[in-house]
């Protein structure tokens, strides 16, 4: 009986290590995105889906069990974090009709390719502001490790007003339009605001996003005008911090900027037409600016494209998307906090990197532009003991590039190597 206890034992000793093992990565050089300095020869030491250590030198495995990647030819840092993209679409010219053509379970198809696209461009976590809900069951099905995609924080469905750049509505037929409420993201008044956050709660949103002004892409005259009164933003804001959850407001005009931002929000979208009184309110009500310079950028190209948007469109994209990257270099040159974002979607995914060459073609620092990708979003989405370096007790989110990106930041846009949460999904 003894001897078979011991087996027993013996066995389940066995069992336990096989389950226990570790991953030494050893790496060349490391961007400590804290101090914003760059290590050299560094172990990181990973244990199911977090770092247990971080060590100096090459530190090799003393057991069988545990595993060594070598990348010791490569930079290595923390898993990118990208604060605005809309994970179930990529805009192209069949966009319009694809609306009342396309079920959700032909959008949920779609997303599960956007997702890995991202996940692979080395972004292992983004925010997700807007969309029809799906990326909500999104969010679950890569949690559940049903789908390979990143970490996604997600607002569900944008609110918006009545004609609004986030109204479903606009531009159908006036057979179709109906009458949205607050179920659907459209408020017009305090109540309205309330129950709109509530509802995007209950629906499992983790933030809210309001479209505080117009937009380029919806089918709506103006791309710029506000479009929420003071108070139903400070309403929403209000009732969102009840619930846990922050605001990012979609602006392009000054006056719904300022609305925003005295309002509450914690982040500002695209920020095309920031006037200097309103970079110093955002420094004043420790607001960010989220540039997406990237999809400025691409709504000019597409716009010179005939028939690519709709003719409402065009001359928005052909207005704003300019701007985007000088109001940037303004407001980073200003002091006003940057996050890193690229509104992906209205561009493929995939190609989010572009970002930091366009943030460091306007004036900021290469790494600066890593932190506002790291660091910086980690503390917005109160992850900032759990993502953004490469440190101990953090979750084991790790990609790599080949070149030096303070001497190159285009090596951004070909992340060579991927973990998320311990397993690696590029190498």
């Amino acid at each position: 009986m003894m001897k078979k206890t011991l087996l027993f034992i013996s066995f389940l000793w066995m069992i336990g290590n096989l389950t226990a093992q570790n991953t030494y990565i050893l790496c060349g050089k490391l961007i400590d995105t804290k101090s914003g300095k760059i290590l050299k020869k560094k172990t990181i030491i990973v244990h199911n889906n977090k770092i247990v250590d971080v060590m100096n030198g090459y530190v090799m495995p003393k057991n069988k069990v545990d595993s060594t990647i070598d990348l010791r030819n490569k930079v290595v840092l923390p898993g990118l974090i990208d604060m605005h993209v809309h994970i179930e679409h990529e805009y192209d010219k069949n966009s319009r009709i694809n609306g009342y053509i396309l079920n959700e379970s032909d959008v949920a198809y779609n997303s599960v390719g956007f997702a890995k696209s991202t996940l692979l461009a080395g972004f292992t976590t983004v925010r997700d502001l807007g969309g029809s809900g799906v990326n909500i069951s999104l969010r679950k099905a890569i949690d559940a490790g049903k789908i390979m995609g990143p970490r996604i924080f997600t607002a569900g469905k944008a609110i918006g007003t009545t004609g609004g750049h986030a109204d479903p509505t606009n531009g159908r037929s006036r057979k179709l339009i109906g009458n949205p409420g607050p179920k659907e993201g459209v408020v017009n008044s305090v109540n309205d605001a309330r129950k709109a956050v509530r509802q995007r709660y209950k629906n499992g949103a983790d933030c809210i996003k309001i479209t505080a002004t117009g937009g380029v892409l919806s089918l709506a005259k103006s791309g710029d005008n506000p479009q929420f009164t003071i108070e139903e933003i400070k309403e929403i804001c209000k009732t969102a911090n009840d619930y846990g959850m922050h605001v990012a407001a979609h602006a392009h005009g000054d006056l719904g900027m300022q609305r925003a931002i005295i309002g509450g929000v914690t982040t500002i979208e695209h920020g095309t037409y920031m006037s200097d009184k309103t970079m110093e309110l955002m420094i004043q009500h420790n607001a960010y600016l989220v540039p997406t310079i990237t999809a400025g950028k691409e709504v000019v190209d597409k716009a010179k494209i005939k028939g690519f948007y709709p003719a409402i469109v065009v001359p928005k994209a052909l207005a704003v998307g300019p701007q985007i990257q000088g109001t940037f270099a303004k407001a980073y040159k200003k002091g006003v906090q940057i996050a890193f974002g690229t509104d992906a979607g209205v561009f493929p995914h995939g190609q989010n990197g572009k970002e930091f060459g366009f943030m460091v073609e306007a004036g900021m620092p290469a790494m600066e532009t890593l932190q506002a990708a790291t660091i910086t979003n980690a503390k917005i989405l109160k992850m900032d003991t759990e993502l953004g370096q490469l440190k101990k007790g953090f979750f084991a989110d790790i990609i790599a590039v080949d070149e030096n990106p303070i001497k190159n930041i285009k090596t951004m846009e070909n992340v060579v190597f991927v973990m998320k949460n311990g397993v690696v999904y590029k190498k």
